[in-house]
């Protein structure tokens, strides 16, 4: 990707250097009702617990929808480090890249907005290690990168991305960039109320029925990463040969399918929160090629 110059976001909120939160039982942590949860995504018993974790955690953007429509949200001060942070030349050019693709998020949402009448509201950007608290409760790096509602922030260990290229077999900064993307598409959905709406009709379904809103839910986020990378490609011209390709890479790897026979050996699909392979896929193209946020009506499908 050409990133490199480019500006960068205001929106960064460093917690790298702060001390990992207490993931006991006081505040409440997340750890408290992962029994609950990995029930919810259809995972039995303690064997799988583990995995359950990352696999769930994967580019998820429904930590925060998820406890929400569990009732186990709860506020927390976010806070804030005045230590230096300890991180090598690597790290700090990918805090870099990062900070630049939110910025370049923020100003192709709010070109789009703005088109539609409407304000942008621009979300925070929180970088942890470890763990962290967040409006949602409190998550473990395990977890993967999560957008959170209540606080409008999206939450992302670096680390994470070392998951993506050694495990999942998606380098490259345009995968690193979808990840940032993806989320940034649950803040979309916040904004225009499609969160609010899905979390009030979950609580009405069973959990397979569940299962499949969620579904479309992470799809639609998939279509509107796939939005905004139309206009980093279309006119900023921030793509370069074989970013498509290390982004439909990273979609695929990612998918439901390829999740649970890595986790488990099996695909359940009634399982299935995000989406299998070739639908993710389906639903970034769909929005790269178009560019178009009307073309991203997940639900009607």
């Amino acid at each position: 990707m050409r990133w490199r110059g480019k500006r960068t976001s205001s929106n960064i909120d460093d917690r790298r250097s702060m001390r990992a939160p207490a993931m006991g039982r006081a505040g409440g942590g997340l750890l408290r009702f992962l029994p609950v949860v990995l029930r919810f995504l259809g995972f039995k018993g303690t064997a799988v617990v583990a995995v359950g974790i990352i696999g769930y955690g994967l580019l998820t953007g429904n930590l925060g929808t998820m406890l929400s429509a569990l009732g186990l949200q709860q506020p927390v001060a976010p806070g804030s480090s005045s230590q230096p942070v300890k991180q090598t030349a690597e790290e700090k050019e990918l805090v870099n890249f990062v900070s630049v693709i939110l910025a370049d998020t923020e100003d192709t949402w709010r070109g789009l907005f703005s088109k539609r009448g409407m304000q942008y509201r621009e979300p925070g950007l929180v970088l942890f290690r470890g763990a962290v608290k967040s409006a949602c409760g409190t998550a473990q790096s395990a977890m993967g990168p999560f957008y959170c509602p209540a606080d409008q922030k999206v939450y992302i260990d670096l680390g994470f991305y070392d998951e993506l290229k050694n495990r999942f077999k998606a380098p490259g900064d345009f995968a690193q960039a979808y990840v940032i993307a993806h989320e940034i598409g649950h803040h979309i959905q916040t904004l225009t109320g499609i969160s609010g709406r899905v979390q009030a009709e979950r609580r009405k379904l069973g959990e397979v029925e569940a299962n499949r809103l969620s579904v479309k839910q992470e799809l639609q986020a998939d279509c509107l990463a796939g939005v905004w990378a139309y206009y980093a490609h279309n006119q900023r011209q921030m793509l370069e040969d074989g970013d498509l390709e290390e982004g439909l890479r990273a979609a695929s790897a990612i998918g439901d399918d390829n999740i649970q026979k890595q986790s488990r050996g099996y695909v359940t699909p009634d399982s299935f929160t995000h989406g299998s392979s070739s639908q993710r896929v389906k639903w970034f193209r769909t929005g790269f090629d178009s560019g178009d946020m009307q073309r991203c009506d997940t639900f009607s499908e």
